[in-house]
């Protein structure tokens, strides 16, 4: 079964080559090979490779193995962990409701 390739505006595609440059970069700093990474991921290399790339179609159970690997699995909790713009209609939404409760 062939996945269905992510397509990204240029904008959010350098986001996430940033983020594979981070993974590789962390992934050099603790002087670990591809193979090294990889292996205890559980994943292949190329899909390693492909990370590193930020590539959007990898799945995201992958990306969180390797930030395990590399120690950086708290890092992942992160992740839309400050959703401002959610809370800011979350409070429209409950100004909206006492609003009409008073009318």
């Amino acid at each position: 079964m062939r996945t269905k390739k992510q397509i990204l505006f240029p904008k959010f595609q350098r986001i996430m080559e940033q983020l594979g440059e981070n993974i590789k970069l962390a992934r050099k700093r603790r002087k670990l090979t591809t193979i090294q990474v990889a292996e205890r991921a559980g994943i292949d290399r190329t899909t390693l490779y492909q990370i590193e790339k930020g590539n959007p179609s990898v799945s995201m159970g992958s990306y969180f193995n390797v930030f395990r690997v590399l120690g950086l699995h708290d890092d992942f909790l992160k992740l839309a962990a400050d959703d401002e713009f959610g809370r800011k209609l979350q409070d429209l939404e409950l100004i909206g409701k006492s609003r009409s409760k008073q009318t």
